[in-house]
């Protein structure tokens, strides 16, 4: 479990972050969500050790994010950033071998190896293997990073905002596998600003504003007209599918 205890940052002396304290459970995807500067970033980078809080703790599996080593935070969490480093001529079958460093440490036995070759088949990335990064598309270049991601075998995922300028293809593609990998024991914890890709895929929200907790809990008992367009500043529909699914109407 991620525990979020009276978290709070600032930036230059101005409050970024509120007095936040939350529950993340160890597996389901839970989304971040809340209008244009709510800190929504702020806060996954606190979570992932990046960002050293002016006050409160944050703790995973009982370990203090940041009283932990590096190379301890790397066994408890992965995380993808909005912009990941450009390594030239880097191919994407070593990125996704980066995965496996914090638990081998330049010594790759058959097991990192093995997950490896999971990783590069469950995201479709094998025609790929040999290119280069820079020559890949957005789409998949994101692809990458997350079976790098993947492939680290941490606790919890962590990723800022990864479907921004993907097409729904792609998008529904990586939901499916974040999906599948929080069924099976891994929570992932992401930012997003897609409200219907977080009806059709969040089991848990977190939603922000102005650097405070405004609501948290199940998608389905936050997910409402009411809370939402509260959140939102504007008037936001909520209504339920055949499917079971809800759409969300602006």
């Amino acid at each position: 479990m991620i525990e979020i205890e009276g978290l709070g940052f600032q930036r230059d002396g101005a409050p970024v972050l509120h007095d936040i304290s939350a529950r993340i459970a160890p597996f389901g995807i839970t989304a971040i969500i809340g209008p244009n500067g709510a800190g929504k970033s702020t806060l996954l980078h606190c979570m992932a050790g990046l960002l050293s809080p002016s006050s409160g703790v944050v703790r995973i599996n009982g370990a203090d994010v940041h009283g932990a080593s590096p190379s301890e935070r790397a066994r408890l969490l992965s995380i993808l950033t909005q912009s990941q480093p450009q390594v030239p001529r880097l191919s994407v079958g070593d990125l996704v071998a980066f995965g496996r460093w914090p638990h081998h440490r330049g010594r790759p036995r058959q097991e990192d190896t093995r997950i490896v070759e999971e990783a590069i088949a469950r995201f479709q990335l094998d025609p790929l293997r040999d290119t280069p990064l820079d020559a890949l598309s957005g789409g998949q270049r994101q692809r990458a990073y997350v079976a790098m991601a993947w492939a680290q075998s941490t606790p919890y995922l962590l990723l800022d905002e990864p479907l921004s300028a993907l097409d729904p293809r792609v998008a529904k593609s990586i939901m499916s596998q974040l999906k599948d990998m929080s069924r099976n024991g891994r929570g992932v914890v992401i930012v997003l600003h897609d409200l219907q890709i977080t009806a059709q895929w969040a089991d848990a929200v977190i939603a922000l504003k102005d650097g405070a907790l405004f609501a948290a809990g199940a998608a389905e008992a936050t997910l409402t007209d009411a809370t939402l367009s509260a959140l939102y500043d504007t008037a936001i529909s909520v209504r339920p599918q055949a499917d079971g699914r809800i759409a969300v109407l602006t």
